[in-house]
């Protein structure tokens, strides 16, 4: 009800929005909604999410789906023009509702979170009148007041967050400044710099050998090194007669009196940040003076709507910033395995293809992949663009987890730096995979050819595994390619081991979930 969105926001000091890129694939919306979850909670606000994504395929003709889900011409509802050369039929896209695609009551048990179609209704506006690029209108969203407020002349204000602001050149954007850290670099709250945003900062220090040395071993046009790679900095020549470096805390004290800090993020695939993993925590080092916090610059806005503006996903760590505290990180963490989750149904057929891959290899351990190729192959970045090599690739490259498979009945099974997590017991009480048995491809590929050729090479696909009950039971999201790919995700979560495309997203959201379910750390091979 009206009643209980004013109750929930009123528990913040107002909303948070975004101008959310509905052009990409769910993977990078979720990417790009974890980071909004973040940056919101942070600020103690209220998170505004669109309340739709668009799909990109269906699995039959378009207006069958279209009859399930409104369709649209993707080009003319987000305002970009890359669709346009495309044959019509590729050209189009299916509205589905945020609530079909995260379990937000579930969300809402961690972060503040409403629709922009409840934002509307509680300032007087239908639906509707939601924009249907995924953009913040700047005018239009704070025209009309507060359907409980008893002044009527008073609309909601706003202030903006200027997407140069948010982490220009030469600055490394963080959750918040802990007191400790701002004493030791004597952090002013009146140096500002308007051009960039800036509200407060560090005073000039001198630079000392150890800060020199540091700044020379950093890599072109980056503000931030591996903690490993600035302990081997420091170590280096004849330094380790100067400096003592005999343990990681006299290392950590040694950067912070010459002007450096330590921060707390994750690794990404092959040194990139495509798949925004968050199972592999990373400490870095950065210079002190290139700290930036987002809580220390806006939670002192009383503005009712405060907006980020532009698209902060791109080339960015996970949450879109750095961690001040393991805490901090650890709290992300948690927020992106356990509560940016589908809605049940999702899990539950999961399940139920786990357990018939397991029926296909003889109750064995199964394996596999994710083939990204669709748009990949267009723009060239499938790893094959020839299907039969790409699944020769595939094979290849299972053969070594089925070895690695082999190998674990003699050894504990390794699981991610997650905290509470379980081991996943499939791992040693079932047998290894035999050399032959069928694997699992996830893949948008639907050329008829191209997917005989892939099923040949020993794939299993969704379709050999869905039943019409489970389709019935389901429903008609099924028909949604793009929806089908979601539940896919899962059940590879399932797998023993995985392997697939570093650039690809929908690998990113697998590791995630397999980091989850107790898979050991070496069972996941993203190239």
């Amino acid at each position: 009800s009206l009643e209980d969105l004013r109750d929930q926001v009123a528990t913040t000091k107002g909303y948070f929005a975004r101008d959310f890129s509905l052009g990409l694939g769910w993977n990078n919306m979720r990417y790009i909604i974890e980071a909004a979850a973040l940056q919101a909670t942070l600020l103690n606000r209220t998170l505004i999410l669109p309340s739709f994504v668009y799909a990109r395929a269906c699995e039959y003709d378009i207006h069958v789906c279209a009859e399930y889900a409104t369709m649209v011409n993707k080009g003319d509802a987000i305002g970009w023009d890359e669709w346009r050369e495309l044959p019509i039929e590729q050209q189009m896209g299916w509205q589905l509702p945020m609530g079909l695609m995260l379990n937000l009551t579930h969300l809402r048990e961690k972060h503040s979170v409403i629709l922009v179609s409840d934002y509307l209704r509680l300032h007087g506006r239908p639906a509707s009148d939601e924009h249907s690029n995924g953009a913040w209108h700047r005018t239009d969203y704070i025209s009309t007041p507060n359907v409980f407020e008893t002044d009527k002349s008073k609309k909601p204000s706003q202030f903006v967050v200027e997407n140069s602001w948010y982490d220009p050149g030469g600055v490394n954007r963080v959750d918040f400044i802990p007191e400790e850290m701002k004493a030791r670099g004597r952090y002013d709250e009146s140096l500002s710099d308007a051009q960039y945003g800036r509200r407060g900062g560090w005073p000039a220090e001198t630079e000392s050998a150890v800060s020199r040395r540091l700044s020379a071993a950093l890599p072109e046009n980056k503000y931030y090194m591996d903690f490993a790679t600035a302990k081997s900095t420091l170590q280096d020549g004849d330094s380790g007669a100067v400096w003592d470096l005999s343990t990681d805390e006299k290392v950590i004290d040694l950067l912070h009196h010459n002007g450096w800090e330590v921060l707390y993020t994750f690794l990404g695939a092959l040194g990139a940040d495509y798949t925004k993993t968050v199972v592999n925590p990373l400490d870095q080092v950065v210079r002190r003076s290139t700290i930036r916090g987002w809580v220390d610059e806006y939670d002192r806005e009383t503005a009712d709507v405060l907006v980020l503006a532009g698209e902060t996903h791109l080339y960015r760590k996970p949450g879109a910033m750095r961690f001040t505290t393991e805490a901090g990180r650890r709290s992300f963490q948690d927020t992106v395995l356990n509560y940016l989750v589908p809605v049940d149904a999702v899990d539950e057929l999961a399940s139920k293809l786990a357990s018939r891959m397991y029926e296909r290899v003889g109750g064995r351990l199964w394996m596999g992949a994710h083939m990204r190729r669709g748009d990949f192959v267009r723009l060239g970045w499938a790893m094959e663009s020839d299907p039969e090599t790409h699944v020769r690739r595939v094979k290849d490259r299972l053969g070594k987890g089925r070895e690695f498979l082999e190998s674990l009945k003699s050894r504990d099974i390794q699981t991610y730096d997650i905290p509470g997590i379980k081991p996943n017991a499939d791992l040693l009480s079932r047998p290894p995979p035999r050399s032959g048995d069928a694997f699992y491809v996830a893949t948008d590929e639907r050329d008829p050819k191209a997917m005989e050729t892939i099923q040949s090479g020993g794939a299993v696909f969704m379709k050999d595994l869905l039943t019409q009950d489970d389709m019935r039971d389901f429903g008609w999201s099924l028909m949604i390619t793009d929806y089908r790919a979601i539940v896919e995700q899962h059940l590879l979560a399932h797998s023993a081991f995985f392997y697939a495309h570093a650039m690809s997203s929908v690998a990113g959201g697998i590791v995630n979930m397999r980091g989850g379910a107790g898979a050991d750390r070496h069972t996941s091979l993203l190239d």
